[in-house]
């Protein structure tokens, strides 16, 4: 992990623990206590907006998706962490309204922060 991006990345993730509980999401554990993929996701999340910082939420959505799919991620209708399946695992343009904001929030919060 990279140490230099941490503390950007424990605000992102402590707003996507926010923003899951305001939007009836699954609870989403503190960074202590976050499995290390969690955790290198949204480092790999810091790093890509940093990279391309006029890139836009599509585009962090795409690397989200790109990194899921490397993990051995599938689409399936309901998230299930156990068999990798998750359903945010579509096109940018066909999430939900809230899953966009999401995604235009990380990019937001870590802009607000270098």
């Amino acid at each position: 992990m990279d140490k230099a991006l941490e503390p950007i990345a424990r605000v992102v993730h402590a707003a996507m623990r926010a923003w899951a509980s305001a939007n009836d999401q699954p609870e989403i554990p503190v960074w202590d206590d976050a499995p290390d993929w969690m955790r290198d996701s949204t480092i790999a999340s810091v790093k890509f907006v940093l990279a391309h910082p006029n890139a836009g939420p599509g585009a962090q959505h795409e690397q989200w998706m790109e990194q899921r799919k490397s993990q051995g991620w599938l689409y399936g209708a309901v998230r299930d962490d156990a068999t990798k399946r998750h359903p945010m695992l579509v096109p940018f343009k066909h999430l939900p309204e809230a899953e966009q904001k999401k995604d235009s929030l990380v990019e937001a919060i870590v802009m607000a922060l270098i």
